[in-house]
């Protein structure tokens, strides 16, 4: 059975700041696995690729996690519409034109869908993520509890994935 809710976040764990996506998963991952009768799915990558189109099917939310140089504040949440863009024909594709791949395939709307888009300063390879965007990491995990209380339709349960 697929889980209404999908949180998929995507970076280079290698890649100092580029780290929140895939930390946001494992921490939200940790504290979602204590919350009776949650159901939600973790998803984690390096990149958004064509096939993750397939990872939206039978959702009824769905909230995408990566940083962000230019977002303002510790994060932004940006409700997102399918569309096809420029990264159409790259080999890592914006979350907008997951959305788009999944409509023609599916030949209906995708699930509604959020980015969630965490301040990150510092991409240098081989480093940590720094001080300032582990704490704006710390305030998106509070924000994405309230999302993740929001209801859904399903019955409750907690699975977690990744790609390499």
């Amino acid at each position: 059975m697929t889980a209404p809710l999908l949180v998929f976040g995507w970076g280079n764990l290698s890649r100092g700041d580029d780290a929140l996506g895939p930390l946001f998963i494992r921490q939200l991952g940790e504290q979602a696995g204590v919350c009776a009768g949650l159901t939600v799915d973790f998803l984690e990558d390096y990149q958004l690729q064509v096939e993750h189109a397939l990872d939206l099917v039978g959702r009824e939310r769905v909230l995408f996690v990566d940083t962000s140089l230019t977002c303002t504040g510790p994060f932004e949440v940006t409700t997102l519409y399918a569309r096809r863009d420029a990264s159409f024909t790259t080999h890592a594709i914006s979350p907008e034109s997951v959305m788009h791949v999944y409509r023609d395939l599916s030949r209906a709307e995708p699930p509604p869908c959020t980015l969630l888009a965490i301040r990150g300063m510092r991409f240098e390879l081989g480093e940590p993520p720094g001080a300032m965007a582990l704490e704006h990491l710390a305030q998106a995990l509070v924000w994405a509890q309230q999302w993740l209380a929001e209801p859904t339709s399903q019955e409750h349960g907690v699975r977690r994935s990744a790609h390499a």
